[in-house]
């Protein structure tokens, strides 16, 4: 079962290393892990995606509040949440593919940002099951190159994991 943790930590060198560092130590292997600036200086915010069962997630959110950098975690496993992710993906396009690149491009709302002689590269955005399909559907073309960003949620609804508090 996949649980997406978010955290609120200080914006200092080390932190990152210290956080992935726990889950190396507890042996949770981390399927996502972004990290970006929040509204506040000095706080970032960290989404972290980990596959186990209830306990284990809390028994994670626990470690993590015992690092000194962290200032507030939620699992957003159980509560309203949106979430995306970004993906990069270069394509090989010839004559007859590339109509049927733009078909798929129409189909799925993604978006050329780059295009060459040989390749095309589109901006595919979505929640992670969309994202997963449109590169299904572009695996039969031939992904050339391919990043993806990583999830990254947040609750839905009026309720906030706000850095304000710690400006």
């Amino acid at each position: 079962m996949h649980h997406t943790l978010v955290a609120l930590v200080e914006d200092k060198p080390g932190v990152l290393n210290r956080v992935a560092s726990l889950f190396r130590r507890r042996a949770f292997n981390i399927e996502s892990l972004t990290v970006g600036r929040t509204d506040v200086a000095g706080v970032s915010r960290m989404t972290v995606v980990i596959d186990s069962d209830q306990v284990s997630a809390e028994r994670v959110t626990a470690y993590l509040y015992k690092l000194v950098n962290v200032l507030q975690v939620e699992d957003l496993r159980d509560v309203p949440a949106v979430a995306r992710d970004l993906a990069l993906v270069k394509v090989a396009v010839a004559g007859h593919d590339r109509a049927h690149l733009l078909r798929v491009v129409d189909e799925t709302r993604a978006h050329i940002v780059d295009s060459g002689e040989q390749t095309m590269t589109l901006e595919i955005t979505g929640e992670p099951p969309h994202v997963d399909a449109v590169i299904s559907r572009l695996e039969p073309l031939g992904i050339v190159e391919m990043v993806r960003t990583g999830r990254v949620a947040m609750r839905r609804g009026d309720t906030t994991l706000s850095a304000a508090q710690y400006s």
